[in-house]
């Protein structure tokens, strides 16, 4: 059901902008990953490259779901984007998906001459299960020091699988995704390391003790999203430790509000995300 209605928000066709599938090698001993590429049609010298990392709880999902998004930094941003089709849980647990995510990250700034993307902005990006990724990234690719990242955007973030925010038990009742499907979504992303105290923090960002040299970051989250808390503590703890932030919180919103371009604010929020992105990878 949730992938249904999340794909209404999907395909959009525009005429400057040319979309391509590709497949890129994958982790060492993994399959290869497919990847979707979307540049804009008149393309003069290297762009800033955003890897976009689709949402759906690690469960569900797809690229083709966020073809409207992507087409859309392609075009207002003027980037090389990869939408990437990682592998999804319970049929592949952490760390795969993440590293089907690593493993596109790494193929952009190896192909960057090919791809027409300025290594020197690089950015990644994704909504829910796709913020998740996004943070833990982030950390990774930190910590492996390989590629810079010079911005993410980790939207409303699934990064906390211990779910004992108050916002987590506040808001149970939401039809797209709640307290319920919060825990089977982890459960199927961790396989057996749920429920322990070894979960890594590439998994689960939130566990994360030291933010330090992690990229700018622009993030946001409706007022009555359960990750509200979880990611108003992910923003804090990057602030405290030297990392500049944009945070916003909509009131009224829920969970995936930005994907409804039906409403109002969730124009404006989208509105307000590409103008960051815009702004973070200018020359």
């Amino acid at each position: 059901m949730m992938n249904s209605m999340m794909a209404g928000f999907g395909p959009v066709s525009d005429p400057d902008v040319l979309i391509t599938n590709r497949t890129v090698p994958g982790a060492p001993g993994d399959p290869e990953v497919k990847v979707r590429i979307y540049e804009p049609k008149e393309k003069k010298e290297a762009l800033p490259g955003i890897l976009y990392i689709h949402g759906g709880g690690y469960i569900v999902g797809d690229p083709e779901m966020t073809d409207g998004s992507c087409a859309r930094l392609a075009k207002e941003v003027g980037c090389v984007v990869v939408s990437v089709d990682y592998r999804l849980a319970p049929e592949t647990a952490y760390p795969g998906p993440l590293e089907d995510c690593y493993a596109a990250l790494k193929w952009m700034a190896d192909n960057a001459v090919e791809l027409g993307v300025d290594t020197e902005r690089l950015a990644v990006t994704g909504g829910s299960a796709g913020g998740g990724l996004t943070a833990g990234l982030a950390l990774l690719a930190r910590d492996r020091g390989y590629p810079k990242l010079a911005f993410q955007a980790p939207l409303y973030p699934m990064i906390d699988d211990r779910n004992i925010t108050p916002s987590s038990y506040e808001f149970t009742d939401q039809r797209l995704w709640n307290r319920e499907k919060n825990e089977f979504g982890w459960k199927a992303y961790l396989g057996d390391l749920y429920g322990s105290d070894d979960v890594p923090i590439y998994a689960a960002p939130a566990r994360a003790q030291d933010l330090s040299g992690l990229p700018p970051t622009y993030t946001f989250v409706g007022e009555l999203d359960l990750f509200r808390d979880e990611t108003t503590d992910y923003v804090t703890r990057l602030s405290q430790a030297g990392v500049t932030v944009e945070y916003h919180i909509y009131p009224g919103c829920t969970h995936g509000f930005d994907m409804n371009p039906m409403i109002s604010v969730g124009r404006r929020a989208e509105a307000d995300y590409v103008r960051a992105m815009k702004e973070a990878l200018a020359k």
